[in-house]
């Protein structure tokens, strides 16, 4: 999920996938950090969810423990364990998503409509594609059209778990790209969502989350503390929001939405970023996972696995996420590129853009989740779909693998140039290469490198009776 490239070159030689500022750098470098760790947590729940449902002596307790029901049913909300995962669990991973996007539009890329415009294309068709080539495997194979949606989400989260996996040293251009890419998949998956699979509206309810969300906002608005009050009211709020039949994470976005994500002159943080800082580790780290415990555990048998690739719902996944986002985000780029006279950084080349696109074809969580809703009434073919959805995001790892490896040696010179601190104060080389002040402190550091240097070579020269070299 999240965070961005800046617009860093002038207008009449802007570069795509330059090097980032210094704020940027930390601000993404702190992401990944969290992203990563959640996503290899994710990787071990997705692992053991299919362990879990596949070994025979385990399977029944898999079913009895997913289906299991709790809850007040007096409040409508006598869920499943996995019912509970994927519209009370989710509901946080939405929040962090709706603070991430508000931190993008009031104070990162998205603020600024050039530098907008190359992550907004990337993603736009990033969707349209997979969710095109859906369309066309289902037409043509007679299948259900009901799953389109399914291919288009990207689990930046999963991609990231992949990168920590392989050990590949990709650019911190191209990680926040893939971060900003997410945060833009995120926004248009929960319109998606909240457009196209809420079926009958409870007005009562929806008004009620209404003003519950009025409230959150003046409260925030007023500058009132305490995780004792918004937390109650943000369950009052999602309870609200499920009963009235929108999907229950609508909830979680609007709050993070409302949340201020710009710093006043005696701030370090803003708001946003300090209740991110803090949500974060539990969406990543619990929430997710869970979901991925109760939802991605499908049959994996050799028949399961062949039925993937011959009925046209779960091959329209397949080919949606494998094909149609690498096409699709690597194009929507190259045409950004090509029509804003934009030029890409000269230290990559096209082929590491679709490396990249090919990741994104990891689509898992949210892939999921829309595979659910999207096929409620046909328990069969919604595993079948999850089964399509796991299929999908490996062929895409395993694809951005070996792109990734065959060009590592370049990232990983490219890491070390930016990782570099030879006068230590704190900051790389990198970005101090115009400041005359670093170029001082670097000769300096040279001048006492070379005394020490000759100290050396005259104690050596004396302890063997030669004469020093003019």
């Amino acid at each position: 999920m999240s965070a961005p490239v800046r617009n860093r070159e002038n207008a009449s030689n802007r570069k795509v996938f330059g090097r980032l500022s210094l704020p940027e750098r930390t601000f993404v470098a702190d992401a990944l950090r969290t992203e990563t760790v959640g996503g290899v947590l994710l990787l071990a729940a997705a692992i053991s969810a299919l362990i879990w449902a596949n070994v025979p002596a385990l399977h029944d307790s898999y079913a009895r423990v997913s289906h299991f029901h709790l809850g007040p049913e007096a409040l409508g909300l006598n869920l499943s364990i996995a019912h509970w995962a994927a519209d009370g669990l989710l509901a946080v991973f939405f929040f962090v998503a709706g603070i991430e996007l508000k931190r993008e539009l009031v104070a990162g890329d998205l603020r600024d409509p050039k530098a907008a415009v190359l992550p907004v294309v990337a993603a736009l068709c990033g969707m349209a594609v997979p969710a095109l080539v859906y369309v066309l495997t289902n037409v043509t194979g007679g299948g259900s059209l009901e799953g389109w949606a399914v291919p288009t989400a990207t689990d930046i989260a999963f991609a990231l778990a992949v990168l920590a996996v392989i050990g590949t040293s990709l650019p911190s251009a191209l990680r926040a790209f893939l971060l900003t890419l997410a945060v833009v998949d995120d926004l248009f998956a929960i319109l998606i969502i909240a457009v196209f699979f809420t079926d009958t509206i409870d007005f009562a309810a929806l008004g009620g989350a209404v003003i519950g969300l009025l409230v959150f906002w003046m409260l925030l608005r007023k500058g009132v503390r305490g995780w004792y009050i918004y937390v109650p009211l943000a369950l009052v709020i999602w309870a609200l929001m499920y009963n009235s039949g929108i999907h229950a994470t609508i909830a979680g976005v609007a709050m993070g939405l409302m949340l201020r994500c710009t710093t006043h002159a005696d701030e370090d943080h803003s708001p946003g970023e300090h209740i991110e800082h803090l949500v974060r580790p539990l969406s990543a780290g619990l929430a997710v996972p869970l979901f991925a415990l109760f939802s991605a555990g499908v049959s994996i048998s050799g028949g399961a696995i062949g039925d993937v690739f011959t009925k046209p719902e779960t091959l329209g996944v397949v080919l949606g996420l494998v094909v149609g986002k690498a096409v699709g985000i690597f194009g929507g780029t190259w045409l950004t590129a090509r029509f804003t006279r934009a030029s890409l950084s000269d230290d990559l080349a096209w082929p590491d853009v679709f490396a990249v696109a090919s990741l994104a074809g990891i689509g898992f969580t949210v892939s999921l989740l829309i595979g659910e809703l999207a096929f409620a009434g046909d328990a069969v073919l919604t595993g079948e779909i999850k089964a399509a959805v796991l299929m999908g995001s490996l062929i895409s790892a395993g694809l951005a693998t070996v792109l990734l490896k065959v060009r590592n040696v370049k990232y990983r010179k490219m890491c070390e140039d930016e990782e570099r601190d030879e006068d230590l104060d704190g900051i790389p080389d990198i970005y101090e290469e115009d400041d005359p002040a670093y170029h001082l402190r670097m000769a300096d550091i040279h001048d006492r490198k070379a005394a020490e240097h000759r100290r050396i070579a005259e104690l050596m020269t004396a302890e063997n009776g030669t004469g020093m070299p003019k």
